[in-house]
């Protein structure tokens, strides 16, 4: 392997081209040798931005291309599970873009693909694991702060969604970072989901049922709530309130310049999760790069993206059926133990 790590970057479209901008910008030791997608312009657009890389519309042939030392994901999820085991047949590290596979199923091949090996290569992108204030809770609950946490208050909110987006994909696309989230900070396993939902805000589309509030049980007794609202019209926020037997803590109140004029005050509200996250991104690409380049990943792992994967299918039950739907998860290999 170079000095310089090669990487496959799989899907063009936000994400991933967020992800190629960063390399050679903001990321360090690392440049993009390959893209795919299969919108041909597309890739050969972003290819062109890239001195030396090669343009594909098959994500097999632009892991396999010369040069390529790690694979990087940003393709919609059910093209995941292919290209991750394309890219461990080539014993190449990983960073997959959540979720890990739409389906714990998928999932667990996955992980049975990794056990082979004897080794985890596969790393996914939850990238709040790498903001600030995210790493500053998991360091004052760890320790024992506030207490034992009795609860977590998770607010997440988008300005809008995009005209695919499905009452499924808040749970499976939006509240999976509340659930990686809640399972990292607590330590626990969450266990059982039920979700309500209100009548529908007047800027969902027709047939979107958004906002809705998720109720998580975990294995410790904790208790966590998600209120998820992808089109509150007015920005971008994700808040959480930690509480404690004796204290509480809370990140994502956005304090940053204030304004005071005129006889009013105010601040700004990000408007886009690149904006808010975007430090988190650059920690989250770092760490992977220095890790990818020993040939080995120290991030969240394929583990992580199955039990996200089975919260989330108990979630989108409980959403069906208004009934709080246990989590079924399969034993945990001693690979990621």
């Amino acid at each position: 392997m170079t000095s310089t790590l090669g990487i496959a970057v799989i899907g063009t479209g936000k994400m991933g081209s967020d992800h190629v901008r960063r390399f050679g910008r903001t990321v360090g030791g690392a440049r993009v040798v390959a893209v795919a997608d299969p919108d041909g312009d597309r890739v050969k657009e972003v290819a062109a931005g890239l001195e030396g890389a090669s343009a594909h519309t098959d994500p097999a042939a632009a892991i396999a291309a010369p040069g390529v030392d790690a694979v990087l994901i940003a393709s919609p999820g059910p093209a995941h599970e292919e290209a991750i085991l394309h890219a461990l047949e080539r014993r190449l590290p990983v960073l997959c873009e959540k979720p890990l596979t739409p389906d714990p199923a998928g999932a667990l091949r996955i992980m049975e693909a990794e056990a082979r090996l004897g080794r985890r290569l596969v790393q996914v992108g939850f990238m709040r694991r790498y903001d600030a204030e995210y790493a500053r809770l998991k360091e004052l609950l760890d320790a024992g702060g506030i207490g034992r946490p009795l609860f977590l208050h998770c607010r997440h909110r988008n300005a809008a969604s995009p005209s695919f987006f499905t009452s499924d994909m808040l749970i499976s696309d939006s509240v999976v970072h509340e659930v990686d989230a809640a399972r990292w900070l607590l330590g626990q396993e969450i266990t059982a989901v039920t979700v309500f939902s209100p009548t529908p805000a007047a800027g969902a589309r027709e047939g979107l049922r958004d906002p809705r509030f998720v109720l998580m049980e975990t294995s410790g007794g904790a208790v966590v709530d998600v209120e998820i609202f992808v089109n509150c019209g007015f920005g971008y926020q994700v808040q959480c309130e930690a509480v404690g037997e004796s204290g509480t803590a809370r990140i994502g109140d956005g304090h940053a310049m204030v304004v005071q004029s005129a006889g009013r005050w105010g601040g700004e509200i990000d408007q886009d999760f690149t904006v808010r996250f975007a430090d988190a991104y650059d920690r989250q690409l770092r760490r992977w790069v220095a890790a990818a380049a020993l040939g080995r990943v120290d991030g969240p792992d394929a583990w992580d993206g199955y039990a996200a994967a089975a919260v989330s299918e108990a979630g989108l039950t409980a959403a069906r059926s208004g009934v709080r739907t246990q989590v079924e998860l399969a034993q945990r290999p001693s690979l990621y133990r």
